[in-house]
């Protein structure tokens, strides 16, 4: 009867939650609920840390809030821990769960053994009271559908373990319900140390906020008379979490099961944990880290990863954005450049975080290395600087697009230092020395790098104009061939070409780069080594404050004439305004609007003002809003003569 009664409140317990089944514990990882490890097992388990480092994401969304002291944070592979924070079985699946291996070593931060001793000491400190056949029965039945609805509400969050001593093992990761986000603080002294014990004024604060924090694990062994007399063995594992901390949840744990003993608990404990843990430990709106190495708690209960500074922070940072990357890839975004939306594993996410579909960024990519502009390979967003990294531009760009970006840019590198030319038989990269003079590394010739003509040591360099003179003088000489003559007049022209060039150009004062302005302002930018510089005085200008060099009135930032041609063109009928106030200056009158005098032309009294564009009437010298208002036979006469 007792067993039946029991069964009952099972039933009325459970009821309305077996519907529950797409309730959502904190993870964005659901499906369908199945049933795990039934049937064949490995005859030994033992549990310990996963010696596996946690890889960093690519996505990195943190904020940090308020940090008064730089922290050198240490690589999250610190003493093999896991990333997780749990005690997690390895699958084949890649996923995290507890590692069932013989002989692992044991890594907790803590050194009081794995968790099959513990669960063997908690195990015995309880005395299994005498039950019947038929309430064994009825509890293992009981448990069984416990087990069922458990995993049915939260999926793969549920890890079923095999039988231990013939009692039933199961894990739970419960993710702890954080609305937004949540700042974490961590206390430092001036050492740069975790401020644990000292009061002292000379601290600091480090602030970071995140969305996602790492699970609780919950790992219960079922006796025999659970529920019906016996609570659930359970350890409650906390990576980042003291463990007197973890200490408080296990004892709330236990009052659960005082107020509802000879019942079904692991729901109550699993939704408490995920939705309460933080109010109880006062981590509504701010968690703090710390103290470490004060809290000795002798709970087999209590398994706490906390170590140090060097190793949670980083390792709470990671894990958040984890989650953030996880998410992204499950999600439907819009790509700003063809406003198409695909799924997150569709976007390639940048440095800066801006992320585009893999599409335009191929597209963007290619077509800056076919014009050759590889500086322009910059993020997409507006406003935005940060380069495309190499790894990336290789991964969007096939092998051929690749190479010629890489040729480009050590072109524009070292086109960009001052002490390398270019030889001028092979164009081969030279280094210039002191005075002037280069030899090649490649065909050996030795050159000045002034005229780029043989050394000549001693003798001045010739000019241009004098280069030319002597070429074409040689071109009616008949003691020359063909061939010559016809390499000497390609070596002409292209000498013309240069004078043509630097007749209407100014050189980069960087690179010597030749570049000519077909209009616009004086403040230029080379597209070669990207230095700003004037035009008009050839000096190079601070990129920051590009237009401050024009502010002192030294060099003007347009050329007068360039305005007033722009101003004849914008305003056309200024030109005619003027003219006819100067043929007709008796005939006329001033716009009561800004008092420039405009002529009256024919017997039109309606007149506009070409100086603020306003139209009045020459005769009640009054502003004229609407023509067909003011002129009529209750107004002005729009035509008169005089």
């Amino acid at each position: 009867m007792r067993g039946k009664q029991q069964r009952g409140a099972e039933d009325s317990f459970f009821a309305p939650n077996a519907s529950a089944a797409h309730h959502n514990l904190g993870s964005s990882n659901h499906r369908r609920p199945t049933r795990r490890n039934r049937g064949s097992h490995q005859p030994n388990l033992k549990y310990r840390v996963v010696n596996k480092p946690e890889a960093v994401s690519s996505f990195n969304s943190h904020s940090v809030e308020d940090v008064n002291l730089d922290v050198t944070v240490a690589s999250l592979n610190h003493h093999g821990e896991d990333a997780d924070g749990a005690y997690e079985l390895n699958t084949v699946d890649g996923t995290d769960r507890v590692a069932g291996e013989e002989g692992g070593d044991n890594d907790d931060g803590d050194g009081e053994g794995d968790i099959q001793t513990r669960l063997d000491k908690l195990l015995c400190k309880i005395e299994e009271p005498d039950l019947s056949e038929e309430q064994i029965r009825i509890n293992d039945q009981l448990q069984q559908d416990e087990i069922l609805v458990v995993e049915s509400i939260y999926g793969e969050n549920v890890f079923g373990l095999e039988r231990w001593k013939g009692l039933r093992c199961f894990q739970i990761h419960i993710h702890i319900d954080v609305l937004g986000e949540i700042a974490i603080t961590a206390k430092l002294n001036s050492l740069n140390q975790l401020e644990t014990v000292s009061s002292s004024s000379d601290e600091f604060l480090y602030t970071f906020k995140v969305h996602y924090l790492p699970p609780v694990v919950l790992t219960c062994l079922l006796p025999k008379s659970y529920p019906s007399h016996q609570p659930p063995i359970f350890t409650l594992s906390v990576k980042w979490l003291e463990p007197a901390k973890i200490l408080r949840l296990c004892s709330k744990l236990d009052s659960i099961w005082a107020e509802q003993q000879g019942q079904e608990v692991i729901y109550p404990w699993v939704e408490w944990l995920h939705g309460s843990s933080l109010s109880h430990l006062g981590f509504d709106e701010e968690i703090t880290l710390g103290p470490y190495g004060m809290n000795v708690v002798q709970d087999e209960r209590v398994v706490s990863g906390a170590e140090c500074i060097d190793i949670d922070i980083p390792f709470l940072r990671n894990y958040n954005d984890k989650r953030h990357n996880e998410n992204f890839l499950k999600e439907l975004h819009q790509c700003n450049i063809c406003f198409g939306e695909y799924a997150g594993s569709e976007f390639i996410r940048l440095p800066c975080m801006h992320f585009f579909c893999l599409k335009c960024l191929q597209t963007f990519a290619r077509i800056h290395v076919k014009e050759g502009t590889v500086s322009n390979l910059q993020c997409p967003e507006a406003k935005c600087t940060v380069m495309i990294p190499p790894g990336l531009l290789k991964h969007l760009l096939d092998d051929r697009d690749y190479e010629r970006w890489e040729s480009m840019m050590l072109e524009k590198t070292l086109a960009s230092m001052s002490d390398v030319v270019y030889c001028p038989r092979c164009e081969t990269p030279c280094i210039e020395d002191e005075d002037q003079h280069a030899q090649c590394p490649k065909c050996y010739f030795s050159f000045c790098t002034l005229c780029r003509e043989r050394r000549h040591v001693g003798i001045a360099c010739m000019s241009l104009d004098m280069k030319l003179q002597i070429l074409q003088d040689r071109q009616n000489s008949s003691h020359l061939k063909e061939d010559q003559k016809r390499r000497e007049r390609e070596k002409i022209n292209e000498m013309l070409s240069m004078k043509e060039i630097h007749r209407d150009s100014k050189l980069c004062p960087s690179c010597d780069m030749a570049i000519s302005r077909t209009e616009g302002c004086n403040k230029m930018k080379c597209g070669n080594c990207e230095q700003y510089f004037c035009y008009r005085c050839n000096k190079a200008i601070d990129p920051s404050d590009p237009y401050g060099h024009f502010r002192d009135g030294s060099c003007e930032l347009f050329p007068r004439e360039m305005v007033e041609s722009w101003q004849e063109r914008i305003n056309n009928r200024q030109v005619v305004g003027q003219l006819q106030a100067e043929l007709f200056p008796q005939r006329g009158l001033t716009c009561p609007n800004c008092r420039q005098f405009n002529a009256k032309i024919g017997n039109n009294n309606h007149l506009f003002c070409w100086a603020c564009q306003s139209h009045y009437c020459y005769l009640c010298k009054e502003i004229v809003r609407r023509g067909t208002k003011h002129y009529g036979p209750k107004g002005c006469k729009q035509h008169s003569e005089g």
